[in-house]
Formats: C-alpha cells, sequence, structure tokens
C-alpha cells in the first residue's frame, strides 16, 4: 500500500515529539527523517517508530492503520487455485486475486508468484506449495502478514524474510507446504539499490 504524504507528516511529527522528550537526539531524528520522506510504502514506514512510545499514549500511534488497505486489496473475482509446473515454468506477476487457497506443484520445473501487486479473494488465505525436484519462489510485500510452515525433506522450505511484524487489519497469507529435493523461498519485494545501500550503510 502506498503511503501518502499525510501519513508521512504524522509519523515525522512523532519523531519531533519524541525528541522533544528525550527518547531521540538531533542524529537520530536526522536519520529518520531522512528514511520517513524517503518512504514509498507503509511497510517502510511501520519500522522507523517502532521503538518509540510516547508518554500519555497507550500504544505507538504513528503505526498506519490498515483499513483502507484492506478494503482495496481484499476482494474481486479469485484467479487459478492452480499453478503447475512439470518441466516447465509458471510465472504469476503484476495484479492477481489470491483465491482462499492456491496450490502451486512444481515437479522438476519452477514456479515464482509475486504478490507484490496482487489482491487477496479473503483477508486470510493460503498458499500449498509442493516441490519435487523443483523450485518455487514466492515474492511477499511488506504491508501483509505472512505465516510461513513449510517443511523440506532432503530440501529446503526457507523464509528469506523473517521478523516482519505484525501489522493489524492487513491480508494475511501462510504459505506452507513439502520440498523434497526441492527449494521453496519465500522472499520480501525487490529493492532499489538506492534502498539496499542505504540499509548496508545502516
Amino acid at each position: 500500500m502506498r503511503a501518502s504524504d499525510a501519513d508521512r507528516e504524522r509519523i515525522a511529527q512523532v519523531l519531533h515529539k519524541a525528541t522533544a522528550e528525550g527518547r531521540l537526539d538531533i542524529h537520530e531524528l536526522d536519520e529518520r527523517l531522512a528514511a520517513v520522506y524517503a518512504a514509498k510504502t507503509y511497510g517502510e514506514l511501520v519500522p522507523i517508530t517502532a521503538d518509540l512510545v510516547l508518554s500519555g499514549l497507550p500504544h505507538n500511534p504513528a503505526v498506519p492503520q490498515y483499513q483502507s488497505a484492506v478494503d482495496n486489496r481484499v476482494g474481486g473475482e479469485p484467479g487459478s487455485a492452480v499453478s503447475v509446473a512439470f518441466w516447465s515454468g509458471v510465472n504469476r506477476k503484476g495484479h492477481w486475486v489470491v483465491p482462499r487457497m492456491h496450490n502451486a506443484v512444481a515437479v522438476m520445473g519452477g514456479i515464482e508468484l509475486d504478490l507484490t501487486h496482487a489482491s487477496y479473494a479473503e483477508s486470510e488465505v493460503t498458499i500449498s506449495v509442493f516441490a519435487f525436484w523443483g523450485g518455487v519462489e514466492i515474492r511477499v510485500p511488506d504491508d501483509i502478514n505472512v505465516k510461513v510452515d513449510g517443511f523440506g525433506f532432503m530440501g529446503a522450505f526457507e523464509d528469506r524474510a523473517p521478523g516482519r511484524r505484525h501489522i493489524p487489519g492487513a491480508p494475511t497469507v501462510r504459505i506452507t507446504g513439502l520440498a523434497i529435493m526441492g527449494g521453496v523461498e519465500v522472499k520480501g519485494p525487490k529493492r532499489k539499490k538506492s534502498s539496499i545501500l542505504r540499509e548496508l550503510l545502516d
């Protein structure tokens, strides 16, 4: 979900208040403000104030409210319930509606599921994966909740984007299944080179 100027200004105000209370110093304020105004999505804004709890407030007011994101990204005609790659490849990207249950089967083939611009038939959906001598890559955006609980047997079922913060009201995608002598990778969104460099410097 793209962040608006109002969202960035709201978080900037929280940072200024935290500085006034002595929770941040001037250098930290400058660094975080730079990150705020460079942020394009809600997912990039959330971590900036994750460690701040301001006096007199029961919770962090800077966490964006995702109800509008849910309204925009949940619903629509479900797409195909199956992706099958048998000695072949399947690539689903762009805007597509993930059904309540999507089965991805890769047998000596490869499947790429990109959820960056996807919508969801329901607020909670499941992607069940079976990979046998094949590979499945699932790319997930920052503004959804993701649960990964698959199993690898003589293979790998890897979550390469762990440590996500739970986002109240955001769609939830559960990724489960089995990889036998194959690989399943769950990755975060593609980053621009400037964002990668900034993360390395931090």
